[in-house]
């Protein structure tokens, strides 16, 4: 379930992340995740980002987010070193963007630090006779998520989670916001 676990296709992960890592802090920013896939138009090296300290701080995804000046800037430094170590196998473009709002959920830590929010979750095997899981988070513990659907509970074991993302609700927390104004 971790980033360390996905494949990046050949690229040597601990070597780009030994590239990558100072350059993106030192725009005052952290990796969240990286992804090298092909697409339509060729491969694409895609990092995600967010402000430095945000997965510590545990900062929602909007008080988390970069802007499109720090992407552009961590990629134009980024991109030399890139093609000085020479640790793409071909071809690619390089991306840099925040995760957004429906931001994978890689590890752990992302689960708890996003207990409350709803998310939905693919699974490598059922569990409760569901493969697909959406609802609120509400922690870890021993090793499986809690995820709240209406009236039911699932303990969701991380090892059977495929993959995992946010899932957007419209106007949910500005209502929430307004409500406190008033």
């Amino acid at each position: 379930m971790s980033t360390s676990s996905q494949s990046l296709h050949g690229i040597d992960r601990e070597a780009l992340q030994r590239i990558v890592e100072p350059i993106v802090r030192a725009h005052g920013a952290e990796i969240v995740d990286i992804e090298f896939k092909p697409e339509r138009g060729g491969w694409v090296l895609r990092l995600y980002v967010e402000k430095a300290g945000a997965a510590a701080q545990r900062l929602s995804t909007r008080d988390a987010a970069v802007d499109l000046d720090l992407c552009a800037n961590v990629s134009r430094d980024l991109s030399p070193a890139l093609d000085v170590v020479e640790l793409v196998p071909h071809a690619y473009h390089l991306e840099v963007s925040s995760p957004g709002v429906e931001r994978p959920l890689r590890a752990e830590g992302d689960f708890v630090r996003f207990a409350g929010q709803k998310a939905k979750l693919k699974l490598r095997e059922p569990v409760g006779g569901q493969r697909v899981v959406v609802g609120r988070l509400e922690g870890v513990a021993d090793g499986k998520v809690r995820v709240v659907e209406g009236s039911r509970t699932h303990e969701v074991p991380l090892a059977v989670v495929e993959s995992a993302r946010l899932v957007f609700e419209f106007g949910s927390s500005s209502s929430r916001e307004h409500k406190k104004k008033h």
